[in-house]
């Protein structure tokens, strides 16, 4: 392991010199306070884990950290653009809530659509719960289940995806 990553110690003394710098850095090219902190807590973990890869030769600790955090939201600018944005809540509302004239499609449409949140891990679930069922703002959601923000964006993203791919596989055309 190189020699200024290689205990707890030196990463934490390596975050505290460098850490509000990164965050300044991936909040100006992210636009996202959480998304800057995931960018930063992401940027020690790719340090930490290519400590060997380290030569102070070639460069400052500074501005190897500084090209990794480039690198990660670099990434993460990439993957927002991937990503299409989550669907306005009377679209998932209408996902859940099946309005069929035939009172046996609506009983078979809400038991599939029970069937598949009950597929869903439970963070998933949880999430999807919360802003989509319940309306609740991202915000609010992630402080009290203590996620970065954008991680909640991602699990109610994919459970969105995973819940519309179960009921696809069950036979549900809405």
């Amino acid at each position: 392991m190189g020699a200024e990553l290689g205990d707890d110690r030196a990463v934490s003394d390596a975050y505290a010199a460098h850490g509000p710098e990164l965050y300044r850095l991936a909040y100006r090219l992210l636009q996202d306070r959480a998304g800057a902190e995931d960018a930063v807590q992401e940027t020690f973990v790719r340090a930490w884990r290519s400590t060997a890869r380290f030569d102070p030769a070639r460069g400052s600790l500074r501005t190897w950290l500084f090209a990794i955090a480039r690198n990660v939201c670099t990434d993460a600018a990439l993957a927002r653009t991937r990503r299409p944005a989550p669907q306005d809540r009377e679209v998932v509302t209408a996902l859940f809530v099946a309005q069929p004239q035939d009172p046996v499609e609506t009983v078979l449409a809400d038991w599939m659509a029970e069937e598949a949140l009950r597929r869903l891990s439970p963070e998933h679930r949880e999430a999807l719960l919360h802003v989509h069922l319940l309306g609740r703002d991202y915000a609010g959601v992630a402080a009290e289940l203590g996620v970065p923000e954008s991680t909640l964006r991602s699990r109610v993203y994919y459970a969105l995806r995973a819940v519309r791919l179960g009921m696809e596989e069950m036979g549900w055309s809405g």
